[in-house]
């Protein structure tokens, strides 16, 4: 009897042991073979909450009843007023200024990026003009440390709208996320943002990314 007993015990330890080696701990990681891992999709909107304007898994939403948070005349209602009639582009850096239109940054060396506009909730690919190639043309350091860190830039677009950057943000020296002055969208004009228009490709919502620009002033952060 004892012997039957002792030999069930046996059994059943052997039979827990199996399971628990087939088990994975719960909390070691699941990993995925690397020949089943999917490639990187280069859209910009990919996993993006085009309702809101964030991305998935942030757990938060955005009412779009409402102009807050909406950036420059990306609300419903400003999308329907007509543009603002803008000149040329007028950057400042101290006593020194240079202007810009399409034509004159037709000559110059232009940049292609492709970012995500959740406002119209489309991939758009621009083409325009590295802000920083501008702005070291008026003497603003393309090499920035110390007081050079404090600089930052005012972008007004003609209907009164701003927008604030550090230097260090445009510098593609110090950041990876490209800013530029846009005079292309999708290979045409940019009609009513235009005819220029600042975009940086590192923000999440196109709030900066001042239409019809005329100014950008270079200051100094007391």
């Amino acid at each position: 009897m004892r012997m039957r007993v002792w030999s069930a015990v046996l059994l059943f330890g052997l039979g827990v042991g199996t399971v628990a080696a087939q088990t994975p701990p719960q909390d070691q990681p699941q990993t995925m073979p690397i020949g089943q891992m999917r490639s990187t999709d280069m859209n910009p909107c990919k996993g993006m909450d085009m309702g809101s304007g964030m991305s998935m898994g942030m757990g938060k939403s955005m009412d779009m009843s409402q102009d807050k948070g909406m950036g420059h005349g990306m609300s419903m209602e400003a999308m329907k007023k007509p543009a603002v009639p803008a000149g040329p582009l007028k950057i400042t850096f101290g006593d020194k200024s240079a202007e810009w239109t399409p034509a004159t940054l037709a000559a110059l060396t232009h940049k292609i990026l492709t970012v995500c506009n959740v406002h119209m909730k489309a991939s758009q690919t621009y083409a325009g003009v590295p802000l920083m190639d501008l702005l070291t043309r008026l003497g603003v350091p393309a090499i920035q440390h110390g007081k050079a860190l404090r600089l930052y830039l005012v972008a007004e677009g003609s209907d009164g709208y701003t927008a604030v950057y550090s230097v260090a943000e445009v510098n593609p020296g110090l950041h990876d996320a490209a800013v530029i002055v846009a005079d292309s969208v999708d290979g045409k004009g940019l009609a009513d943002s235009g005819p220029l228009q600042l975009v940086a490709a590192g923000d999440k919502r196109p709030a900066r990314w001042v239409r019809n620009l005329v100014a950008i002033r270079v200051l100094t952060a007391e």
